[in-house]
């Protein structure tokens, strides 16, 4: 929860690669593997050039998996919002909210939305995008498809309806002929339909039923023909009047948007009312200190109800650690899920140069069954969605990691279209084409070009920056000042991960 984004120059410790520790994905109790580093102070530019090397943070601590030794490889994820469309899971849950706002109605049942909490590892949060526990089916198909199954439904309905009409007519047969026979109001008796007539067939009155595949191949058959003479006739109109225009064709319905759910208007007379704020993470801001108690009490609450944590380790210092408020819109922020004028659930995420990276959110367990993961995230996207009409560079959500050898974790590659980080060379790859591969082995390289390399890797150490007793200097200064063994193999591994223009532009602290 805790930020560590501003503005002065980023001064990061490394640390060589940590001891293996507990998996909070396959609970192996030696699976885990990642390097980390402390950030005393971190821009917004370089935090953004590190998570697109595969890094994250969990407040000052920014860490990264060892991906061919940890026993669960974490593959950085990112949605493209700009082409996304919700999925019918994700339809659900956000009509769930606005039904909740509007009438007040919610079902406390099995919830299978319910958003899924992340593990939490010793030595690194591993990872900081609370979700869901649905296993999201993507919603790709074209408008035909999604009408064919209306069509189906409807031939269905139509059917079933007809039997329960018959049979009750049956039954109301039955219990006249009981009541008139008796000469006493009719009691209680089940009646078993009997087998109709014999002849009695199907009514000639009205057309006979069709399959649904015959009402599809039919429907494709007029569109063909509809489209032949459409393209003649324009044809023909092209041939006689060459300096006319050509007419525009009516536009197909249009698929509703994400922004379409979350800001429907809802009635004067609503049940509920939320407000989203979006409030930058610094003690100076004045909305940020008066919401602070109540922010910080939720998440004692989130974090003991749902990671079992104590009240002690739930204390303000844990809760928060502001950096210096962004001066151009970039840095740490708190979106903050005011329902009726409280606080119910905080989603802390990061605004790069390029992207909306969601870092954490907690909630009030109270309200689990809204889905407020799955909900917070398509908040964000939009979110997303909204700067990128003012920042055009700004136009990807970065959801963490994405673990494919945990199925409960696979879920974020149905926020689609998104891509994976390949984990050599550092470039973006369409999820689609990563997942065959990922089912034969959990660490892969995406990257199909055998001759490609991480363009970023570091050929020379001199100009890698350091501070050194207080003093910036290149590293080939500072190895002639250096007293005692060197420790030139571990900055040359810092400067691999970190790659060359973080090594250029951050300042590594030796002591």
């Amino acid at each position: 929860m805790a930020a560590a984004l501003g503005t002065s120059p980023t001064i990061v410790e490394y640390f060589e690669g940590e001891d293996f520790y507990r998996c909070g994905y396959c609970k192996n109790e030696t699976g885990s593997r990642s390097n980390g580093m402390w950030a005393h102070s971190m821009t917004v530019q370089d935090y953004q050039a590190l998570i697109d090397r595969g890094w994250r943070r969990s407040g000052k601590y920014v860490y990264k998996p060892v991906m061919n030794q940890t026993c669960c490889p974490q593959y950085t994820i990112r949605c493209r919002p700009l082409h996304f469309q919700p999925s019918k899971s994700h339809k659900k849950v956000l009509k769930k909210m606005f039904k909740f706002l509007s009438k007040g109605e919610f079902s406390r049942g099995n919830n299978e939305e319910e958003p899924m909490d992340s593990q939490m590892d010793d030595a690194a949060v591993d990872d900081f995008v609370l979700k869901s526990k649905l296993d999201i089916q993507s919603d790709h198909r074209p408008l035909s498809e999604d009408y064919n199954e209306v069509v189906e439904s409807e031939v269905k309905e139509k059917e079933e309806n007809l039997e329960t009409k018959e049979t009750k007519e049956l039954n109301q047969s039955h219990a006249k002929r009981e009541k008139l026979g008796s000469g006493e109001p009719s009691r209680s008796v089940k009646v078993v339909p009997s087998a109709p007539k014999p002849g009695k067939g199907a009514d000639l009155s009205k057309p006979p039923c069709r399959k649904a595949k015959d009402i599809r191949k039919e429907r494709k058959r007029q569109k063909l023909i509809l489209k032949s003479q459409t393209d003649k006739l324009e044809g023909s109109q092209i041939q006689h009047e060459p300096q006319s225009l050509p007419s525009e064709k009516p536009k197909l319905n249009q698929p509703k948007s994400v922004e379409d759910f979350i800001f429907d208007t809802l009635p004067e007379d609503a049940a509920h009312q939320l407000e989203v704020r979006l409030v930058p993470v610094a003690f100076e801001d004045p909305e940020f200190k008066s919401s602070f108690h109540q922010s910080l009490s939720l998440y004692a609450k989130y974090q003991m109800a749902i990671h079992k944590d104590t009240a002690a380790e739930c204390g303000e210092a844990e809760a928060e650690n502001p950096p210096e408020g962004p001066d151009c819109g970039y840095g740490s922020f708190h979106q903050q899920y005011w329902l009726d004028g409280k606080i119910i659930a905080v989603g802390v995420i990061d605004v790069l140069p390029y992207c909306v990276s969601s870092v954490y959110l907690y909630y009030d367990p109270d309200y689990s069954f809204l889905s407020l993961g799955v909900y917070s995230a398509l908040r964000e996207i939009a979110f997303t969605r909204q700067l990128h009409e003012k920042t055009f560079q700004l136009s990807y959500y970065y959801m963490g990691f994405y673990i494919h050898s945990c199925p409960k974790m696979r879920y974020k590659g149905q926020y689609r279209p998104s891509d994976l980080l390949c984990p050599e060379t550092y470039v973006w790859v369409p999820i689609e084409q990563c997942l065959s591969a990922l089912e034969s082995s959990k660490y892969c390289r995406f990257n199909q070009d055998t001759k490609a390399v991480d363009e970023e890797r570091i050929k020379e150490l001199d100009q890698l920056r350091v501070l050194y007793k207080r003093t910036v200097m290149p590293y080939n200064i500072y190895k002639k000042r250096q007293k005692g063994p060197s420790d030139e193999a571990i900055v040359q591994q810092y400067a691999d991960l970190v790659g060359q223009t973080c090594s250029e532009r951050m300042l590594l602290f030796r002591s």
